[in-house]
């Protein structure tokens, strides 16, 4: 994913409130890892803007800032391994994992894997930990899509219990991936993008 940036379209809703949202943007990730947003444009309410897409954007980048804790790998999880299945004519194994301690970042559910590849096809589960006091529960679905030899996220699901607000539900979409362009590596800290805290901005 490092020296990528992609196209995101984010699809939120608070039904209990009849909000909805919809966001396009620029995802770009430099190739140490920083992960920033430019935000093309918004449509919809501006309780969704800024109390839902903007905390997930945020989070998306704090969630990078500490990849290496949230890192699907036996440091941080046990495996089981359930059955096989044949998805998109590609062998696929499921394991159920098991995080090794109660923390921010890490999930109870399943991991599927392309036994050609040994790559991530999809992730779901729960989050064993709230990420902050603003949600209660919070369950995904990530898709991937195996490309030219890389597992390129394409999609995500997910649903969250909001106090007062109640159920959130957002769907993000990812799309055509390019090379990132090389000239914003030069200085990690000056992308010309607008934050997560600011998505609004017109």
């Amino acid at each position: 994913m490092r020296g990528l940036q992609m196209e995101m379209d984010v699809d939120a809703k608070l039904p209990k409130l009849n909000k909805q949202g919809k966001l396009h943007a620029l995802r770009f990730v430099s190739k140490l890892g920083k992960i920033t947003f430019n935000v093309l444009s918004f449509v919809g309410d501006n309780t969704i803007k800024k109390e839902v897409i903007a905390r997930y954007l945020q989070a998306e980048q704090e969630a990078n800032d500490k990849s290496d804790n949230m890192a699907i790998t036996e440091k941080n999880y046990k495996f089981k391994h359930k059955k096989q299945v044949q998805l998109n004519n590609r062998v696929i194994s499921i394991f159920e994992v098991t995080p090794r301690e109660k923390r921010v970042g890490l999930f109870k559910g399943e991991l599927w894997i392309d036994n050609e590849t040994s790559m991530p096809v999809r992730e779901s589960g729960r989050f064993v930990k709230n990420p902050s006091v603003f949600f209660k529960k919070v369950e995904f679905v990530r898709e991937y899509e195996i490309k030219e030899g890389l597992s390129l996220p394409s999609a995500v699901k997910s649903f969250a219990d909001v106090r007062i607000a109640g159920r959130v539900e957002l769907d993000i979409n990812f799309s055509h991936y390019t090379p990132r362009d090389a000239k914003l590596d030069i200085d990690d800290e000056a992308i010309a993008s607008r934050t997560p805290s600011s998505p609004a901005q017109d």
